[in-house]
């Protein structure tokens, strides 16, 4: 075994304590959006170009947090999918108020 996650339900709640810092998720927040925002314009311009700068605007803000504030290497590198699900989970769960729930059962404390 290499030591890697096999499924998802085991990697949901290494993916919060790998966002343990409110500001590390802040960052999260702000490139999310950021992409919703590109993928909206995209299509309602018809500019492809905006679904590259919808990467970009994504990926960049969260690596900030995990560069600057969490200290640790984004887990996109290891687990590029379930990473990018768990964005969009993150998110929509944070937006819903069930985060300090989610956060408390991966074992993050506030």
């Amino acid at each position: 075994m290499d030591g890697r996650i096999a499924r998802y339900e085991e990697f949901w709640p290494y993916y919060l304590r790998e966002h343990a810092k409110p500001a590390t998720r802040a960052w999260h927040y702000i490139g999310t959006t950021l992409a919703l925002l590109c993928a909206f314009l995209a299509v309602l311009f018809r500019q492809p170009w905006l679904l590259a700068a919808m990467v970009v605007c994504g990926y960049a803000p969260a690596w900030i947090g995990h560069f600057a504030v969490e200290k640790n290497q984004p887990a996109t590198f290891r687990y590029p999918f379930w990473s990018l699900i768990s964005d969009f989970r993150l998110y929509a769960t944070w937006l819903s108020g069930r985060l300090p729930r989610e956060l408390a059962k991966a074992g993050v404390r506030p």
